[in-house]
C-alpha cells in the first residue's frame, strides 16, 4: 500500500494538529477537523465550531 499523500491532505493534517481553536468562542475542538473541499480552481479547508457553529475558512486558488 502506498504512502503518498498529497499537498492537499498534508495541509488539511496541518491545520488538523494545529488550528482548533474557534475564533469566536475560543472552543478547542480535540475531535473533530477541517473539512476539504475542491471546486475548479480552488481548495477550500473549513472549520466548523461544534459549539457555537462559527466557520472559519481557508482558501487556495490555484492558477
Amino acid at each position: 500500500m502506498s504512502a503518498y499523500r498529497s499537498p492537499f491532505e498534508r495541509l488539511r493534517e496541518k491545520f488538523d494538529e494545529s488550528e482548533r481553536r474557534c475564533p469566536e468562542c475560543g472552543y478547542v475542538d480535540t475531535e473533530g477537523g477541517w473539512r476539504v473541499t475542491t471546486s475548479g480552481g480552488r481548495v477550500r479547508y473549513q472549520f466548523v465550531c461544534p459549539t457555537c457553529d462559527a466557520v472559519e475558512t481557508r482558501e487556495l486558488r490555484l492558477e
